[in-house]
């Protein structure tokens, strides 16, 4: 009968064979060990007899670079006091605080880890998967937002207009008001480039108070129209993107969980008060860490600024321009896709690289001068009639004429969410304004006319295949909703026929 031993039992056997006259090296082969670990059984069984064969810990007994308690405890005290503190910001705070040698990153880590202050969260990837991006200096691009949360007294609720500095992480505008409407947060805007300075760029997101870019119209809101009045390049988001707006996002998370938790305030007076004193300590005195543990002054200071005042726009229409003292009068201009401008009927070549941009446009001694940011960029011949001239300098462009319906067979279609019908298979641009409504398209000669309300909206040359036209013709209100057999009751659906099958035999 076999008996099974303990791993003790054995190791006492090989000393006993060892000490009786065997051979280490015969004994080390029968048991499968070196020869090095016999000798250390002899040892240990010599020092302390059976109980020395016992596995010890493989703890060390000494640890040189071992924490100190006191470090260790302060450790703790830090994170218990400031929950979001991680190991880096933890071992900046002992640097500040003389503490001599200040541990690394991994051993607060194992501290923590030792105390249960650690937040397990898996990560999905590897921080170097994440790609950071930044300005290489400051006042090239400002990211702009608004962010809510601010409590107030009576349920009320305010909000606060945020902009962060991409380069320096600087706080440029941090304005409490009661509702993000236009003019408060051009309002923030202009306030924050009348204390820093001109920005070269702006980066928001695509809401109604920055651009009109998903609005209802096609004109520029306040925001932008105050930007291109100072030069500044708008920049959006993509839509659902809101990791682009990274920085202020973040600057958001830090507010609130530095500055609004838990905090009611009476008034927004008494809010904003607050806050600027939270922004003076964010911006000059709290290390972050995205600059590498120095408070953003220290990279916003390098900007040398000069006293500015921005170029004031007011939320109602200007009043035509006053004619410039050089005898000439000047007008704006935006440049179209293909490099030109319009202007009095007439078209005018400026180039392709300025297409989207604003140009300025000057008229005098039969030239028209084009400049984009006091820069003369290109000077035509006046092509246009000098009658033609009292329409350019009005702000709002003349109403285009009503003209009547004309004959032709009505088809009712309606206009989809990007602004056009379809008919006899091919697309005809109808216009945003009449997304969702219904339009009466007409074949008339060789247009495609459109209409609603009594008048015509659009013209089009025909594009679609005229063999076509018959099926839309036919389905003067749209395509017909299919039926589906199988939702219809059983004598419907038995009263429709059979088809013939075709057996080849005449009859």
């Amino acid at each position: 009968m076999l008996a099974e031993l303990g791993v003790v039992e054995q190791r006492f056997q090989a000393v006993l064979e060892v000490l009786g006259g065997a051979a280490v090296t015969d004994v080390a082969r029968r048991y499968g060990v070196a020869r090095q670990t016999v000798h250390r059984w002899l040892r240990r069984y010599a020092e302390s007899g059976v109980s020395g064969l016992v596995d010890e810990s493989s703890r060390p007994h000494t640890c040189p670079h071992q924490m100190p308690a006191q470090t260790e405890a302060r450790v703790v005290e830090m994170r218990w006091a400031h929950p979001g503190w991680g190991p880096r910001t933890i071992a900046y705070h002992l640097a500040e605080e003389a503490v001599s040698p200040v541990p690394s990153r991994s051993a607060i880590y194992r501290a923590l880890l030792r105390h249960n202050l650690v937040n397990r969260k898996r990560r999905r990837k590897p921080r170097s998967a994440y790609k950071r991006w930044e300005r290489s200096r400051a006042m090239e691009l400002w990211q702009m937002d608004v962010m809510g949360g601010v409590r107030l007294s009576g349920d009320r609720e305010a909000k606060v207009v945020t902009g962060i500095d991409d380069h320096s992480r600087f706080c440029v505008s941090a304005m409490v008001v009661p509702r993000a409407t236009a003019k408060p947060v051009c309002d923030a805007l202009a306030a924050a480039m009348r204390c820093h300075g001109v920005p070269d760029q702006i980066l928001t997101d695509n809401g109604k108070v920055f651009t009109g870019r998903f609005g209802p119209g096609n004109g520029e809101v306040l925001f932008d129209r105050i930007l291109r009045e100072n030069g500044i390049d708008h920049l959006l988001t993509a839509p659902r993107s809101p990791t682009t707006t990274g920085k202020v996002e973040r600057f958001h998370k830090t507010l609130r969980g530095e500055f609004l938790t838990g905090r009611v305030f009476d008034s927004v007076e008494e809010a904003q008060g607050e806050l600027d004193g939270w922004v003076e300590h964010y911006n000059t005195a709290r290390p972050h860490q995205g600059i590498g543990m120095v408070p953003p002054i220290r990279r916003f200071e390098l900007v040398v600024s000069e006293p500015f005042e921005p170029a004031a726009v007011s939320d109602e229409e200007p009043p035509p321009q006053p004619a410039p003292t050089d005898g000439g009068r000047r007008v704006t201009r935006k440049v179209g896709a293909g490099g030109r401008i319009s202007l009095a009927g007439h078209k005018y070549h400026v180039g392709r690289w300025l297409a989207g941009e604003t140009v300025d446009v000057t008229i005098r001694d039969g030239l028209v001068d084009v400049s984009h940011r006091d820069i003369l960029v290109v000077s035509h011949a006046r092509q246009h009639r000098v009658e033609d001239e009292p329409a350019v300098w009005q702000r709002e462009p003349r109403a285009r004429p009503v003209r009547p319906e004309t004959v032709g067979v009505p088809v009712t279609r309606k206009v989809d969410s990007s602004g056009s019908i379809s008919f006899a298979a091919a697309n005809y641009r109808a216009g945003n304004a009449l997304r969702g409504q219904q339009v009466e398209v007409r074949v008339v000669g060789d247009t495609v006319e459109i209409s609603a309300d009594g008048r015509i909206i659009r013209s089009h040359p025909i594009k679609h295949d005229p063999a076509k036209e018959h099926g839309a013709f036919a389905n003067p209100d749209g395509r017909p909703r299919r039926i589906n057999a199988a939702s219809q009751p059983a004598a419907s659906v038995a009263q429709v026929p059979e088809p013939t099958r075709n057996t080849g035999t005449e009859t």
